[in-house]
């Protein structure tokens, strides 16, 4: 058996502190910009608030009394943090459906220290953090009325993230950022003023037009300031399941966990989008990281692409940009990410070892914490010694620009 190197987990997440913006936002917007206060909530069908925020088919709004928790206020949009996305350190039977306070979460959620402990806790070296009040790409920010304050919040969140979450952790907090989804031209500028000061790692959008936004296919080429400025800055394009807003579902009375079980094909359908799109073969140095996506649907999905390519099957619709089979486009541009994946893990060979990187989703209530070293020693009790680096850490090192060992 090999031993596991420490890990570098390449899919985490961040309970924003709630004072963030308030002290990260200039001035002028700090009266408007998101802040967090106490109030009651109450819980409803799903059907009577569709603006609620979900956990499992139960929803949570606004009430004049009731339970007290953290509400965030955004202009008009009230949420409060639910509890499966900050139940580490939590028994089953603690995780009932509905919000969690501050005072009722981890540290390790939302504080810089905690969360290093949390970590070496679970032989993790170094994370990447994916947000939580802002959604995983920024979805919040998008869908605010007020674009000045949207971007100033965007920026704040991106001077937090680099200048005080990884800033002052020891290379041990890798910074990943946020772009303003409303216009190309100015996601590719924060994308570049990021890059100025090392960051490589950028959110994104799986399916962008589920967000009201042009897809990748867009004839107008909508994304190509976004794409051109994380080609040439090196910055990978990370994609979580849920930055569409959607999970697919198979009916409104279906249980909870039919949902979750099937978040993966968000993945599936982003990636299909990518690889038939042409935007790999137009930006050579273009990188994606599907996050939380799991690998063992991987190999199918390219075998039926590689099929359809061989056949020629819709022959007028190939973008004339593609010269290739679509599987030959995976190595060196896309990589799959999983935290729990033994069938994904049974067939990387047919991924390509290169491609594929681990995780551990701290601090969701699928997370492997603490036991993400126990999970990946028994995955990989059958891989040799360099599969097992490449894995848990060296292609994260190769891919994210990481030095090969933090600073003593």
């Amino acid at each position: 058996m090999t031993d596991v190197p420490p890990i570098i987990s390449v899919d985490d997440h961040i309970v924003e502190p709630p004072d963030l913006w308030q002290r990260w936002l200039p001035a002028k917007y700090r009266a408007e910009g998101p802040r967090v206060v106490e109030g009651p909530y109450e819980m409803v069908p799903d059907s009577l608030n569709p603006r609620a925020f979900r956990s499992g088919w139960t929803a949570f709004r606004v009430a004049l009394d009731g339970p007290i928790t953290d509400w965030w206020v955004y202009e008009d949009f009230r949420t409060g943090t639910l509890i499966g996305n900050a139940s580490v350190g939590k028994t089953a039977a603690e995780i009932v459906p509905g919000p969690i306070r501050y005072a009722d979460m981890r540290p390790g959620c939302y504080e810089r220290k905690a969360r290093l402990r949390d970590m070496t806790l679970n032989h993790v070296e170094r994370s990447l953090c994916f947000p939580t009040f802002p959604r995983f790409c920024g979805q919040t920010f998008l869908e605010g009325h007020d674009r000045e304050l949207g971007l100033a919040c965007v920026r704040a969140y991106n001077d937090f993230m680099v200048d005080e979450w990884a800033g002052d952790s020891g290379g041990r907090l890798i910074p990943l950022c946020l772009i303003p989804l409303w216009d190309g031209d100015l996601a590719a500028a924060e994308v570049r003023r990021n890059a100025e000061r090392g960051v490589r790692a950028v959110a994104f959008s799986e399916l962008p037009a589920a967000l009201g936004l042009p897809s990748i296919h867009d004839a107008d080429r909508y994304w190509d300031p976004f794409f051109r400025a994380c080609d040439e800055t090196g910055t990978v394009i990370n994609m979580h399941i849920g930055s569409s807003s959607q999970v697919p579902i198979t009916s409104t009375d279906a249980p909870a966990h039919v949902q979750i079980s099937l978040t993966a094909i968000n993945s599936q359908l982003s990636m299909a989008d990518w690889l038939l799109s042409g935007v790999l073969a137009r930006f050579p140095n273009l990188r994606l990281a599907f996050s939380e996506g799991q690998i063992g649907w991987m190999p199918f999905l390219l075998e039926r692409l590689d099929t359809l390519w061989r056949k020629r099957n819709y022959r007028d619709e190939w973008d004339p940009n593609i010269t290739d089979a679509p599987s030959t486009y995976v190595p060196g541009h896309i990589w799959g990410c999983f935290f729990e994946d033994d069938f994904g893990v049974s067939v990387r060979d047919a991924i390509g070892v290169d491609m594929i990187m681990y995780e551990t989703d701290y601090p969701h209530q699928d997370s492997t914490w603490p036991d993400s070293l126990a999970y990946a020693t028994k995955a990989l009790a059958d891989a040799g010694v360099q599969d097992v680096e490449k894995i848990v850490r060296g292609n994260a090192i190769k891919l994210f620009g990481l030095p090969d060992a933090l600073p003593a």
